[in-house]
């Protein structure tokens, strides 16, 4: 990363913190990713998948991968869209025109030439041919007149120099202007040093001291620093392949105009033939890099072949970033993004918006909320569970607290409803003190004993009464939920795996000693772990089996004969399948008479078991209506027809309500 140190005061030094994590960065936030995660997990995806996608899309703020995939490709758009890739040509062909112009003035006025010289110039002049490469070189031996003409054309073969070693050496166009000849031997001593380097280590010398020299002689034109001849080779090859990408891009005619120009450079072939020599070290070392790619340019900037190789160089990081943020598959991690390309194309902003995600990735990694199973793939932990549950439980606590009169739900039935009257305290009891009554007690006793209360009243033991409430009830709950097609295919998935979710954490969280079994009902029923249902994919599966559900949830209600049932059913259809005596399964559609009369025995067994019965309807399906409204009448039930949207709070307001014993109790 690039520092930028300033001096304030002395012996004080300031540079960007680049030791790590940010210490000022903000707390990551867990809450919104997770509850995102969650809500695709529920609708089908993998964990793996969702955070990914969570990753992609972003949170709140729209930052995420798919924002940077967007900043990545405009940027890749400007520099394609603006510019051309002629702009050596345009600038030799402008100092040759220039150059021609200055020397026929000078023809023109110089009245001291001899007539014969002049017409000789004038001739050779105006066969120029009209390529500037070949006019380029067929003026090399001519002898001109003109000193601003002469100092053009040599202009022309110093720029092409410094463009061929600016294509292979970034800055060196810049750092080679006005250069001396003693500065060009300099520089041909460095690619034949250079050369010899990576010859030897190509055959497997040992080059590290050979490198040190190297590096001690000629580091200054190399910018990036290498630190080792793999590092150098690495920058080199890269802006090597970038040249050849542009080259690959010209079209047929400047690319045979840029080689005919090639042989002027510095007025000698001799570069031309060391760097073809580099190239092909290069080449060899490092066959992996794209020598083959090319691009469509389109604009009006023209632009040189150092800048053109660096727009490659810009357009191979773009590539590679585009790529990065474009990994979806298992085990990719925004760790993989390159931070440095990152910066040297879009800036410190987009790094900051992508350490804010890999932050946020690799909190959510390791803060509990999910686990790597022995398949490899990632999973949520029971923690995720339960803080899933509780957002869920916190919106429907506000729907139902809306219905009740402000009701808590997370506070009903926590240690039984207040029943108005109070009693005295006695050790063990944990019901809240009646103040006024405490108070009361306390000022009695005294006055009755003939003391004075001016000096303030002391609370005695005795003095204490406490709120009674009602026992609590303990509960045994079955929930059944419908996992048939019909409900992916009808937008009751997620709706009906949040209700679960959302109860299994009032539950667990508030009505401990309560028992709740999870039973989920297609062809066949079985019963669930709270994280296998939320992870449940829907499967094309013919058959609903509200008989099979219910002989589970009758067992379950046997195991507890202390506790009052509570059977919810949720449900979009009729019954039409049940389980056999031999254990197979029977489907018909419409349902059989034998699968409605099955499914009916075993719901008026639960009715005999003493359960509060609250079947919840999902969907306008006349025929369903009319079943479930029976099914209801005959056991004292419930029906509730909720939206998919308020399936969670009928289903948590229910519980809450089924939990009082019923009246057909079973002793």
């Amino acid at each position: 990363m690039a520092r930028a140190n300033r001096r304030l005061g002395r012996g004080s030094s300031y540079r960007r913190f680049d030791g790590g994590p940010d210490p000022l960065a903000p707390p990551v936030d867990l809450r919104e990713a997770l509850d995102a995660v969650g809500e695709d997990v529920m609708a089908g995806r993998s964990p793996e998948a969702a955070l990914r996608e969570f990753l992609r899309r972003g949170g709140s703020d729209g930052r995420g991968l798919d924002d940077l995939a967007r900043r990545v490709a405009e940027r890749r758009r400007e520099l394609t869209r603006g510019t051309d890739l002629d702009g050596t040509l345009r600038e030799v062909a402008a100092l040759l025109e220039r150059a021609v112009l200055d020397e026929r003035r000078q023809l023109a006025r110089d009245v001291e030439l001899d007539d014969g010289d002049r017409a000789l110039a004038e001739l050779q002049l105006d066969s120029l041919p009209p390529s500037p490469a070949a006019a380029v070189a067929e003026l090399a031996d001519y002898r001109w007149q003109s000193r601003q003409a002469q100092a053009d054309y040599d202009a022309i073969r110093d720029l092409l120099g410094r463009e061929m070693l600016d294509q292979r050496f970034a800055g060196m166009k810049q750092a080679l202007e006005g250069a001396t000849d003693a500065d060009r031997a300099a520089t041909t001593q460095m690619l034949a040093d250079l050369t010899d380097l990576l010859e030897a280590h190509r055959r497997g010398d040992d080059v590290e001291q050979q490198f040190d020299d190297f590096m001690a002689a000629h580091g200054d034109a190399f910018p990036e620093g290498p630190e080792t001849v793999d590092e150098l080779i690495d920058a080199l090859a890269a802006r090597a392949a970038a040249a050849q990408r542009l080259r690959n891009s010209l079209t047929p005619e400047q690319r045979d105009e840029l080689d005919a120009l090639a042989q002027q450079a510095f007025g000698s072939p001799e570069l031309m033939g060391q760097l073809s020599q580099l190239d092909d070290v290069l080449r060899g070392l490092r066959p992996g890099e794209d020598w083959g790619g090319s691009e469509q340019f389109g604009g009006g900037e023209g632009m040189g072949l150092g800048d053109g190789t660096g727009v490659f160089q810009d357009l191979a990081d773009l590539d590679a970033l585009a790529e990065q943020l474009a990994r979806s598959g298992p085990g990719s991690q925004l760790d993989d993004l390159d931070l440095d390309a990152l910066t040297r194309q879009l800036g410190q902003e987009a790094v900051v918006d992508a350490r804010a995600l890999q932050r946020l990735e690799q909190a959510l990694r390791d803060s509990g909320t999910m686990s790597r199973a022995a398949d490899g793939r990632l999973r949520l932990t029971p923690k995720a569970m339960r803080q899933l549950g509780k957002a869920l439980l916190r919106d429907i606590a506000e729907t139902v607290s809306g219905r009740r009169g402000a009701r808590d739900v997370r506070r009903a039935g926590a240690a039984g409803e207040r029943s108005g009257a109070t009693r005295e305290w006695a050790f063990g009891d944990t019901e809240p003190w009646d103040v006024t009554r405490t108070v009361t007690n306390a000022v009695t006793r005294v006055a009755g004993g003939g003391g004075s209360t001016r000096d303030g009243v002391r609370i005695e033991i005795g003095d204490v009464e406490v709120q009674e409430t009602e026992a609590r009830t303990q509960a045994c709950v079955a929930l059944l939920v419908d996992t048939s097609f019909s409900m992916a295919m009808d937008d009751r998935w997620v709706p009906m795996k949040r209700t679960a979710l959302a109860l299994h954490t009032l539950v667990t969280s508030r009505f401990r000693g309560d028992d709740l079994q999870l039973i989920g009902f297609g062809r066949e029923a079985r019963t669930m772990e709270i994280e296998e249902l939320v992870g449940l994919d829907a499967k094309w599966e013919k058959g609903t089996n509200l008989h099979h559900a219910l002989l589970l949830a009758n067992r379950h209600f046997r195991k507890h004969p202390s506790a009052q049932p509570v059977l919810l059913i949720v449900t979009d259809g009729e019954p039409t399948s049940h389980l056999e005596a031999d254990g197979a399964t029977w489907f018909d559609y419409p349902p059989a008479p034998l699968t409605i009369a099955v499914t009916v025995r075993e719901l008026d067994a639960s009715m005999r078991l003493g359960a509060q019965t609250t079947i919840f309807r999902l969907g306008d399906d006349p025929g369903l209506a009319r079943f479930v409204d029976a099914m209801a009448r005959r056991v004292g039930g419930t029906v509730v027809a909720p939206e998919a949207d308020d399936l969670g709070a009928a289903v948590v307001e229910s519980y809450l309500d089924g939990r009082q014993p019923g009246p057909g109790r079973a002793a």
